[in-house]
């Protein structure tokens, strides 16, 4: 397969077009980590936040995939106070801000058995800009470092709160991470002003949230003329458009049917169709 049409290049990185989500696998974590990665899964998504994700399992099945780190996208998170389980933290809560991302950095580091992580996300935008500049202050401090190669922040809905971070950044975001369902028109203005702006919109709850758009008459059509399924054929649309949809699938055939949507494309008239799909 043509690197280009399995990888894009971000900030100078490599970056696969799907990714390979790790939140919720609890003991499964590395079983289903390692699957993925033989699979040929090239990207993993994962955060410092316990009470959602193993990321110690996660570095348990890379190291079991055999997979050298050069041929292997790592992406984790700093996750606020807010969102994680206070009986189980990275790290100290009454630390500083900048603290608190190093140490929960250095636990990310040592969990993926790496060195140096490819992307790192703010989990969810901080209520207080002052905060909020304190934190992408200290993710800067780790590109500076040599540490990270990008930078992202997930969960962000509003326009006008990703125009500051923007705005405030000397390193600007490279990804912005959301979930894709119809409650948030598909966060259309935000994938304009990623394409506008060089960055990366990446989808999660992308097939769960979606039953009636995968269940609509025109995503059947779609599935059977290609003779893939529709959550391929959503797959596909969305790589097409700019967007690198993560999937945290447990079935050995989704995970092979996941990287399928790499060996076809659709028709022009097709993708209008779709994109009409979530313009309704």
């Amino acid at each position: 397969m043509h690197d280009t049409f399995s990888h894009r290049i971000v900030g100078g990185l490599r970056m696969p077009r799907i990714l390979y989500g790790t939140a919720w696998k609890k003991e499964a974590t590395a079983q289903w980590v390692e699957a993925a990665l033989r699979q040929g899964f090239a990207g993993i998504d994962t955060a410092g936040q316990p009470k959602h994700y193993d990321e110690a399992g996660v570095g348990e099945g890379i190291a079991a995939s055999a997979r050298t780190r050069d041929t292997l996208y790592l992406q984790t998170k700093f996750t606020p106070f807010a969102g994680q389980d206070p009986a189980r933290l990275p790290y100290d809560p009454n630390a500083p801000l900048a603290t608190q991302i190093a140490q929960s950095f250095s636990n990310s580091r040592n969990n993926l058995r790496s060195d140096t992580i490819d992307a790192l996300l703010l989990h969810s935008p901080l209520r207080e800009a002052a905060a909020q500049r304190a934190a992408w202050a200290a993710f800067e401090a780790l590109v500076d470092a040599g540490q990270v190669g990008l930078l992202g922040v997930s969960n962000c809905y509003a326009l006008t709160q990703l125009e500051q971070i923007w705005r405030n950044a000397r390193i600007k975001p490279s990804i912005l991470q959301n979930r894709f369902y119809a409650q948030t028109g598909y966060d259309r203005e935000l994938r304009a002003f990623c394409r506008a702006h060089g960055m990366v919109y990446q989808s999660f709850w992308t097939l769960s949230a979606n039953p009636q758009l995968l269940n609509s008459a025109t995503m059947l059509a779609l599935a059977a003329a290609y003779e893939r399924t529709p959550a391929q054929i959503l797959f596909r649309w969305l790589i097409q458009n700019d967007v690198v949809p993560l999937t945290g699938t447990t079935s050995a055939v989704h995970l092979r049917q996941s990287l399928d949507v790499l060996a076809f494309e659709l028709e022009p008239q097709d993708c209008a169709a779709v994109a009409a799909l979530l313009d309704t």
